[in-house]
């Protein structure tokens, strides 16, 4: 089972070009993926740079035939002609997908910097071994106290979801009725761009123990690759937000994935987006 998380920066690449068709490609490219998340996913945006409007989800969706496409625009205003312009995270699953939740972020004032509301996507996905909750986000690059109640945040919804599957709740007995009793498995993969390096205190926050029946989440570079430096995922490419190449775009998985866990990669190569691809593979069987 492979699965991949990039930020495309609304398909901008290093050169300028905005191109969404060309994301669809490069992932092509890279193999056969089961679950693709996606973050900095526009929808009718002509104010970002490079920008005509494009509908991301229309557009990608066409280019990826066979995935359900799940859209969390975490950014959602008015266009000013009857329409909305929509900014945020997407997942595309080749994988039954179940449930559903849309999770806006804490988004604590702090003035003294620009900031934007934040969306964490979550999906119950079908995978071949059982029920696998995958979660997309992009945290807060500016402010590190927006940054930090975000990871809280996160933290509490795995632990709500983990109580959840302890111990289900009651349904009203009908199948297909807004009450129907889906699952909500404690197994869980946490994907995106946490705009924090990986030697960075939330980083460790992120990791902390959960308490009793919460597994914690796991780095799944570290899981394989121990104490070695992680491959950097931007600045590779020069861009203006870091000064060095780094690690800001992780996957993190629950302590029971981790024997399954075969593969981490980074494509270094592209230049389709400012941050580069990211992807792990679990063992299925």
């Amino acid at each position: 089972m492979k699965l991949l998380t990039w930020n495309i920066q609304w398909g901008r690449g290093m050169d300028g070009r905005v191109d969404l068709a060309r994301i669809a490609a490069e992932i092509r490219g890279m193999g056969a993926f089961d679950v693709i998340c996606l973050q900095e996913v526009a929808v009718n945006f002509p104010g970002l740079p490079g920008s005509r409007g494009e509908d991301g989800m229309a557009v990608l969706s066409e280019h990826l035939p066979g995935y359900t496409p799940v859209y969390a625009p975490a950014t959602d205003l008015p266009d000013g002609r009857g329409g909305r312009r929509l900014f945020g995270n997407a997942l595309f699953s080749r994988l039954p997908v179940g449930q559903v939740w849309r999770h806006l972020l804490p988004w604590p004032t702090d003035p003294a910097v620009p900031s934007m509301q934040r969306v964490a996507l979550e999906a119950v996905i079908d995978a071949p071994f059982g029920p696998l909750r995958v979660m997309t986000t992009h945290l807060e690059y500016y402010s590190r106290a927006q940054r930090l109640a975000q990871i809280e945040a996160i933290r509490h919804l795995h632990a709500e979801a983990c109580a959840h599957a302890r111990q289900p709740r009651m349904g009203k007995g009908e199948a297909g009725g807004s009450f129907e009793v889906r699952p909500r498995p404690a197994s869980a993969l946490l994907c995106g761009d946490m705009n924090f390096p990986a030697h960075a205190d939330e980083r460790a926050r992120l990791l902390a123990p959960l308490g009793s029946g919460t597994p914690a989440f796991l780095d799944a570079w570290q899981v394989l690759h121990g104490t070695a430096p992680h491959a950097p995922t931007v600045g590779i490419h020069p861009v203006d937000f870091v000064d060095r190449p780094e690690c800001y775009d992780f996957w993190f998985l629950t302590e029971d994935l981790a024997p399954r866990l075969r593969d981490h990669g980074v494509n270094a190569v592209t230049a389709a987006s400012d941050h580069q691809p990211v992807w792990v593979e679990l063992d299925a069987g």
